[in-house]
């Protein structure tokens, strides 16, 4: 699918290499390991896309770059018209809070010793927005969180808290798109079921765009619209996700949804 006129992301010739530590010589540099080899794809504004494939398959990468938290080593990604593929880090800031990335271990990415209302205030205060307590309500507000759950700390949480903490100090920002990377692959079926319900409402209410990394295929298909499926570092099927269940075109992908498990009916999704 390409990208068009209302496309928030733009990717063309996507290239990422990454330096292989494991062969780092004594002296002069490590060996080069190409991840990304030539995407090109876009992403509707208002979208809820699906980044799916096997460990290695490079869709981590893919979001990282998305986010710049990597940089590519060649292509271009434009997000809503502003290349941002080689821009600075001081270039960046001005358009850094309009796309956020949500973690898959949300109590890695929270300091322990910080309330979760300094935690969402953090990025707040350095992306210099006003009225910030009136803010951290807000964002508690938007993913079902108590207000007075501002003054606990992470491990006074549970994993689907914490991982509603982590979506709230990404909605603080009033970003265009989330990127989110494997979020409820550690949470039970339960919250799972809670975090996705949870994040449809916001794309429904706030008009987010989201792009959902998972390795999970029936998460995928209860939540996104659209489904890339990425393999050793290629694009091998872009298609609406009803119709890539109905009849995957690459053997690859057959693989995948033939390795889906059949529903408990004991269970409630």
């Amino acid at each position: 699918m390409g990208a068009g006129m209302a496309d928030l992301y733009t990717v063309q010739d996507l290239h990422l290499s990454l330096a292989d530590m494991t062969t780092k010589p004594l002296f002069g540099s490590a060996r080069r390991i190409e991840i990304l080899k030539g995407l090109s794809f876009g992403i509707e504004k208002g979208a809820v896309i699906g980044i799916v494939g096997g460990s290695g398959s490079g869709k981590s990468t893919l979001g990282r770059a998305l986010v710049r938290l990597l940089e590519p080593s060649g292509g271009k990604i434009s997000f809503d018209g502003h290349d941002t593929t080689h821009l600075s880090d001081a270039d960046l800031r001005p358009l850094r809070r309009r796309f956020q990335m949500i973690f898959q271990d949300p109590m890695s990415s929270l300091n322990p010793r910080h309330t979760v209302a300094r935690l969402i205030a953090a990025p707040l205060s350095l992306h210099g927005f006003d009225a910030i307590e009136a803010r951290v309500g807000r964002a508690l507000d938007h993913v079902g969180l108590p207000r007075s759950f501002a003054m606990r700390y992470p491990h006074e949480l549970s994993g689907g808290q914490r991982q509603r903490v982590g979506i709230a100090r990404a909605v603080a920002l009033e970003p265009d798109f989330i990127l989110a990377d494997e979020i409820v692959s550690g949470l039970d079926v339960s919250s799972q079921a809670q975090v996705l319900n949870l994040l449809e409402g916001l794309v429904r209410d706030l008009g987010l765009t989201l792009a959902f990394i998972s390795h999970d295929l029936s998460v995928i298909r209860r939540l996104c619209s659209r489904t890339i499926v990425m393999h050793q570092g290629r694009i091998i099927e872009d298609r609406v996700t009803a119709e890539l269940f109905a009849a995957p075109e690459a053997e690859y992908t057959r693989d995948l949804l033939a390795a889906i498990p059949l529903p408990d009916p004991a269970q409630v999704w």
